[in-house]
């Protein structure tokens, strides 16, 4: 066979096998998200009285540190997770004000 009628080589795959059995599950409705200039830092907590004004002190318990490449590969995973949940579901209203008001009028 000639170098030209050799069949291509197919790119090498990667499979990845995520063992979850040991991970622990938390809930949160507060995130924050700080950057160092070699890594992004994601404190996740609960705030358990999300609409109370003034200043709140809420406990971080869980806190994910990531490289910039790992933060970019989840940003677009989550941006692809939200557009599909969107899509299906209609958008995400992020003020809490309107949706107060969208709940009272589908009432």
């Amino acid at each position: 066979m000639s170098e030209t009628n050799k069949p291509a080589e197919e790119a090498p795959t990667t499979e990845i096998v995520v063992i979850d059995k040991g991970a622990k599950a938390c809930y949160a409705n507060f995130a924050r998200v700080t950057a160092t200039p070699e890594e992004v830092i994601v404190d996740f907590a609960l705030n358990p009285n999300p609409f109370a004004t003034g200043r709140q002190e809420i406990d971080v318990h869980q806190r994910l540190i990531m490289n910039f490449y790992t933060a970019k590969r989840l940003w677009s995973a989550l941006g692809i997770t939200l557009q599909r949940h969107e899509n299906n579901f209609g958008g995400i209203e992020l003020d809490v004000r309107r949706r107060a008001i969208g709940l009272n009028k589908a009432n």
